[in-house]
């Protein structure tokens, strides 16, 4: 068992822009993943399971809708409170971050932002406890970076609505309690929806065989016929601006997370440059090792500056989508840099799960393709820059 070792580094001393709070909150989901994710999560790992104890974990630590009013079973905390908590959970593994990202912000979001208030009693308190979990239907087998082109319908019998068509890739599916839906009505309008296992014709078959992610479970959503009652509807928002509302707050906790889990690479990475003796002498006293490190911690410190003055016009409301797509493809792919040059550092010991590092590297892998690839966020600030969409 891998004993976690891992010290922060703020080459640009961060901390002092942080409140005492904030602080307190970094530090406490810290201790939780050092107790209790850090010793098990290799063997979840190449096990491909996920441990269903973490979600007491999650629950008590805060990690379930931090920024969702108290009075709904939130945390009542700002957007930089919950960039931090989601920075250290992928720290611990980015499958973690994965499961109460879709919780926070693709469940208890939707609900909170565009449910009745009678949805929000009765889904929003469960789900910050864990009661309930939850996951989010968006993609599907042919219309990945173009939901707009889904299938999945839903029809009016009057007391209630017909669902059909079916989402893949979709985290937390197999134990999920409830999940939030996107479906196209009769007018071609995409409207959200809530639905709960054990609705008829409603299933979640899981997804095997994946290389990466392995500690999060991941599925697929059927709907044959499913029976939705008119209460279930989200009454507040109709359109793709309600799926994309919440994907903006979920890419917004993946750049903060990315950042995590490139601080693992990096603290091992020069733990191991300074203990790991070549030709007489460690190796962090090699030009081109140096070079690596020096690289990794620049790369990470413009990450953190990134996402710090993000989570602050996030707090203001004045964040825009293409500032989080910014964001997210910036740091998703800084991580996954640093992860390959902290391999090479580890030498073959970088592949065995005696390190953390090609396990954040596989996960790195998904997390630079789900929530937007890296190219349609490149594409996204394209747009931005020049007014000109190249989508289509």
């Amino acid at each position: 068992m891998a004993q976690d070792r891992f010290q922060s580094h703020d080459y640009y001393l961060m901390d002092e822009l942080l409140t005492e709070e904030h602080k307190l909150i970094r530090s406490s989901v810290r201790d939780w993943v050092k107790k209790e994710v850090s010793p098990v999560v290799e063997e979840a790992c190449q096990k491909a399971t996920f441990p269903k104890q973490w979600i007491k974990g999650l629950a008590e630590i805060g990690g379930f809708g931090p920024y969702i009013p108290e009075e709904y079973g939130g945390g009542g905390l700002d957007q930089v409170s919950y960039g931090l908590i989601m920075q250290e959970l992928e720290r611990g593994d980015s499958g973690l971050r994965s499961t109460a990202s879709v919780q926070s912000s693709l469940v208890m979001y939707p609900i909170y932002t565009y449910g009745s208030e009678e949805q929000r009693k009765k889904y929003l308190p469960k789900l910050a406890s864990g009661e309930w979990m939850g996951c989010f239907g968006l993609t599907e087998p042919d219309h990945g970076s173009n939901p707009g082109g889904m299938l999945s319908n839903i029809k009016d019998k009057g007391d209630h609505f017909l669902l059909n068509g079916s989402k893949m890739w979709i985290s937390n599916a197999p134990f999920a309690d409830v999940a939030v839906v996107w479906a196209k009505d009769e007018q071609g309008i995409i409207r959200g929806m809530v639905l709960e296992r054990g609705m008829k014709g409603f299933t979640t078959p899981e997804t095997h065989g994946k290389w990466s992610l392995r500690a999060s479970a991941t599925g697929e959503l059927v709907f044959d016929n499913v029976k939705v009652p008119k209460e279930n509807i989200f009454p507040n928002v109709k359109g793709l601006k309600g799926p994309l509302g919440c994907l903006n707050s979920a890419r917004y906790g993946i750049a903060w997370g990315a950042i995590g889990a490139a601080l693992d690479c990096y603290d091992s990475a020069l733990r191991y440059a300074k203990e790991r003796v070549q030709f007489g002498k460690p190796i962090a006293s090699f030009q081109l090792t140096q070079k690596k490190l020096a690289e990794m911690i620049t790369e990470i410190t413009k990450a953190q500056l990134l996402t710090w003055r993000l989570g602050v016009l996030k707090n203001e409301n004045r964040a825009t989508p293409a500032q989080i797509s910014m964001a997210k493809r910036n740091n998703v792919n800084m991580a996954l840099q640093v992860a390959r040059e902290a391999r090479q550092i580890h030498g073959g010991m970088g592949i065995t799960g005696e390190y953390p590092i090609m396990r954040h590297m596989m996960n790195l892998e998904s997390v630079i393709t789900y929530e937007g690839t890296h190219d349609i966020h490149l594409l996204i600030t394209g747009m931005d820059v020049t007014g000109i969409n190249a989508f289509e």
